[in-house]
């Protein structure tokens, strides 16, 4: 069956995902001190957090246009679109006025557009799932259905090291963010069912707060043998792996996969961030 599953670039694929025929990333625009910068193959993370530590103003995004979106869609076949939360981005409403157009000269392609209400690995978790359900020989609707419902039931959680690019770009109160970086106070964070941001808990500290999301995450997890669980980190392995180890200590889950972040992410989790979906 052709198709594809075309992603905003706040999608952090694995590499062999990345190298996968049926894979298309639409890249956002990050801005630095009226610099752009695009978030596709040519983006240097390391340089990209230097621009952002030496700027005094909060780095920004552009969404991807409807015609980024359209390019993807012109071949013979399903289209599957991913998008950040459209909470965070206007990217789900572009790839939305990108479908419109795209139908209006071809009614009869399916072109699926979901919100991921989240971001970073629980689009890649998404994208996973569509693939799952093509392979499994179900038809475009119901691909749709299955992968809604599995939207619905995903968990994002995360920890970042600074609150600052999130309380610059109106994402928390400024109070939370003076507050979490006078004390060292390291909330930890979650995606609402909306998808907006919201803090479930905090700790003194990286590494305890770190645990206390593992304690979380152990409580709140259902049927985990199911479920494949993701983790992003920005510039960190170390940490990731130190996540991965906490969290499979407590929990056996199906499967598990660590990425580093792409631009966008990398913009909203900064150095040492750490981002869980499953």
């Amino acid at each position: 069956m052709s198709y594809r599953i075309v992603g905003d670039s706040c999608t952090d694929l694995p590499l062999d995902l990345k190298e996968n025929e049926h894979f298309h990333l639409v890249p956002l625009t990050l801005i630095v001190d009226n610099e752009n910068i695009v978030d596709d193959e040519t983006f240097d993370q390391k340089e990209f957090l230097k621009k952002v530590k030496a700027s005094s103003s909060a780095p920004k995004s552009s969404c991807p246009s409807p015609y980024d979106y359209m390019n993807k869609f012109d071949f013979d076949g399903d289209a599957y679109v991913i998008t950040l939360s459209s909470e965070l981005s206007g990217s789900f409403n572009s790839a939305q006025v990108a479908k419109q157009l795209y139908l209006e000269d071809h009614p009869d392609k399916n072109i699926g557009l979901i919100d991921s209400r989240a971001a970073s690995v629980s689009q890649s978790l998404l994208a996973m799932k569509i693939v799952e359900c093509i392979d499994k020989g179900m038809k475009f609707e119901e691909v749709m259905k299955e992968v809604i419902k599995y939207r619905d039931g995903q968990t994002t959680r995360f920890v970042l090291e600074t609150l600052e690019t999130l309380r610059k770009n109106g994402r928390l109160s400024g109070l939370q963010g003076i507050i979490a970086s006078a004390l060292n106070i390291k909330p930890i964070m979650g995606a609402t069912n909306e998808g907006t941001i919201y803090k479930i808990d905090q700790a003194r500290g990286i590494n305890k707060a770190l645990i206390a999301m593992a304690k979380i995450i152990e409580n709140e997890v259902i049927k985990p043998a199911e479920r494949i669980l993701g983790i992003a980190h920005c510039n960190n392995y170390e940490r990731a792996i130190y996540v991965k180890e906490e969290l499979l200590k407590r929990i056996k889950f199906k499967d598990v996969f660590i990425v580093d972040t792409a631009g966008v992410s990398t913009m909203y989790a900064a150095d040492g961030g750490i981002i869980v979906s499953f």
